[in-house]
């Protein structure tokens, strides 16, 4: 009997370890984007600026509509001029529900790889991201 137990900890273990990967796989099947793509940031076009926030959690607060005042914001993000290139490191699907809006967007993890921010990670949401001239998308929106 201790050999099947054992058996089944080592199975319970490995199962534990690979699940993880299994719905990061399936999570980055849903998403407007894939790790590694380029993009480019732009919100739209009345307020091109795009805020990189610091966190995943408040983007997606602040998405909902739920933020403290203008300095809690300014304390938490980086502000990306249009045209900013970055480089897409993670994504997770239909996380952030805007208050405005009636869809989902991704919350796509970045980091900035032109302008005064460069080499910065962060957060944006997908609706803030275009694919990179030359790229596949030749400057097309990445939104779902």
């Amino acid at each position: 009997m201790p050999r099947v137990i054992r058996w089944l900890v080592v199975f319970a273990g490995a199962a534990l370890l690979l699940a993880p990967l299994a719905v990061t796989a399936d999570a980055q099947q849903l998403c407007s984007v894939t790790p590694g793509g380029r993009v480019v940031l732009e919100s739209d076009a009345v307020d091109p600026d795009v805020f990189i926030w610091d966190s995943r959690d408040r983007l997606i607060d602040y998405a909902a509509g739920a933020w403290g005042n203008t300095r809690a914001i300014f304390a938490h993000t980086v502000l990306a001029e249009p045209g900013t290139q970055a480089t897409v490191v993670s994504c997770f699907p239909s996380v952030a529900h805007p208050k405005f809006s009636t869809g989902d967007e991704d919350a796509i993890g970045v980091k900035i790889m032109s302008g005064p921010h460069r080499g910065r990670y962060g957060w944006v949401l997908s609706s803030d991201i275009h694919l990179s001239k030359g790229g596949d998308g030749e400057g097309q929106s990445a939104e779902k």
